[in-house]
């Protein structure tokens, strides 16, 4: 009997859609039945984590806690998030949860950790709390992995496209804005480029860059393949 797997979600909306589709296709089922039994909360009233982070703003700790305990007690035997900056929060309710969580900050780590050939150097797109809280660097630095990030100009690019995916008007300039982040730090020479916001994976795909695109919501939709499905 598989887990029942809980998503705390809304952090955006497509971005939960987005995980859900992927564990969808990662699951190796053969008709309804064999797929997993997910439940998801996708509640975007919890407070914004970037407003959080960078500019004081109501900490979501309470309300990620909330959702987790709606996930738990509908019946959820492994939890996860769909959202990069909400795992900077973990630490501080993790100890108050009865299911286990995945962190997809680690696992991605982890998977960065494993390429062949070895990645070194990895660029980072990501929101400015990621930056600021420097949660890759934590999970990245002791694998030997240096983390490049854009500068100010690009940082701006980075977060104007998300917005526009948040606000579905995801349009060729938001790509092109992206991709030419990314192009940057590939000449700098990132490996590797991580999409450590849920939004960028639905702009940028593996073969948009000359190498490999790191998807860190793909990453933890296997894992709760793994976790759930296979054991």
């Amino acid at each position: 009997m598989s887990k029942v797997i809980g998503i705390i979600g809304g952090m955006g909306p497509e971005a939960t859609v987005d995980l859900f589709a992927k564990i969808v296709c990662a699951t190796p089922a053969h008709s309804d039945q064999e797929h997993l039994h997910l439940l998801i909360d996708n509640y975007p009233q919890i407070p914004d984590r970037q407003a959080a982070v960078l500019e004081g703003g109501p900490d979501p700790t309470a309300a990620l806690l909330e959702s987790a305990r709606r996930l738990e007690e509908a019946g959820a035997e492994l939890l996860c998030m769909a959202c990069n900056s909400a795992y900077i929060f973990l630490p501080r309710f993790a100890h108050q949860l009865r299911m286990p969580m995945l962190d997809m900050i680690s696992l991605t780590a982890q998977t960065l950790s494993e390429h062949q050939p070895p990645i070194l150097r990895t660029g980072l797109l990501a929101s400015g709390a990621i930056y600021a809280s420097g949660l890759y660097q934590q999970h990245c630095a002791p694998l030997g992995i240096e983390m490049l990030t854009p500068d100010q100009a690009g940082q701006e690019a980075v977060m104007a496209s998300m917005w526009e995916v948040k606000a579905g008007r995801i349009s060729p300039r938001t790509k092109a804005r992206l991709t030419a982040v990314a192009g940057e730090l590939v000449a700098q020479g990132a490996q590797a480029v991580v999409l450590a916001c849920t939004e960028l994976p639905l702009v940028l795909r593996q073969g948009d860059l000359p190498v490999p695109v790191m998807d860190p919501t793909q990453i933890l939709a296997e894992a709760v393949v793994e976790r759930a499905w296979m054991e």
